[in-house]
């Protein structure tokens, strides 16, 4: 196991760090982490005992993509306005734009149908968007090395 974090480590100094490409990097693992979290919290307060509905102002619920877009306002404004695309701002978008996407199906639809068969329409997007930008950010190489470096520390 400390091999295969070595070699990762290796990686990503190599294909990401070296190649100015950390920002974008980080961007896609806060994008991933924040839609995996989402997904696995809606889940559970859909099947809660305790009933919670999450966030509520008054009588209307307020989606999560309604904190991703105003979270991605804030980060664009930061980079663009104040020139501000820090790592933080980056990680921040990331998580935006997974909140924002893991409700495509609501703006495609202008309905609530999260839980529907139309509501899948925002998995594969994020399905699709992860992995464009897996390979527009980091790059074949990194991956490909990854997968390999993976399976040989497993066998």
């Amino acid at each position: 196991m400390a091999h295969l974090l070595d070699e990762i480590s290796n990686l990503y100094q190599r294909d990401v760090v070296r190649r100015g490409k950390a920002r974008e990097f980080w961007m896609l693992v806060s994008f991933l982490v924040t839609f995996l979290i989402t997904r696995a919290a809606t889940i559970s307060v859909r099947h809660s005992e305790a009933r919670v509905r999450g966030v509520r102002i008054r009588d209307i619920h307020v989606h999560h993509l309604v904190w991703g877009i105003l979270l991605m306002l804030a980060c664009g404004y930061l980079a663009a306005a104040r020139s501000m695309s820090t790592l933080p701002v980056v990680i921040l978008f990331g998580v935006g734009a997974a909140l924002t996407l893991d409700e495509f199906a609501l703006w495609l639809h202008l309905e609530d149908v999260y839980w529907t068969e139309r509501g899948r329409h925002s998995v594969r997007i994020v399905i699709i968007v992860a992995s464009l930008a897996a390979l527009g950010f980091v790059g074949l190489d990194f991956w490909r090395h990854f997968f390999h470096a993976v399976v040989t520390d497993i066998t």
